[in-house]
């Protein structure tokens, strides 16, 4: 689109917010945006279930925007229990976003120590 386009000239990186719907990703890509970011609040929350089927869609998803050239960020609800595994499992993950769940450990270990804890996982 012609707005991505004036972000390019910019240097600015655009992402897109989405689910794991091959058709939200199809359309995000024709968007031109550079990168979308997925809502990972169903990850988390079938997560203690099965982690295997919980990721299941993220990894398929993944995959395919991988084959459209989109970069992929992710975010919502992940923490220190899930993060490593979601992270291994995703290929081409290039971010996340923690906030919430990191503030909240914060508070019982530290902001330091959290957030190296949390790229230890990463790692």
């Amino acid at each position: 689109t012609e707005l991505n386009q004036e972000l390019k000239l910019k240097n600015v990186r655009s992402s897109v917010f989405v689910d794991t719907n091959l058709v939200n990703i199809e359309h995000a890509a024709k968007s031109g945006v550079d990168r979308i970011e997925f809502y990972t609040g169903p990850f988390a929350h079938d997560y203690k279930k099965d982690p295997n089927v919980a990721i299941e869609a993220y990894v398929k998803a993944a995959k395919y925007a991988n084959e459209l050239g989109l970069g992929i960020n992710a975010g919502h609800d992940l923490s220190l229990d899930n993060l490593k595994f979601f992270s291994e499992k995703m290929e081409g993950l290039l971010e996340v976003s923690i906030g919430h769940a990191l503030i909240s450990d914060a508070l019982y270990f530290g902001l330091e120590n959290t957030i190296q804890m949390y790229k230890r996982l990463l790692k």
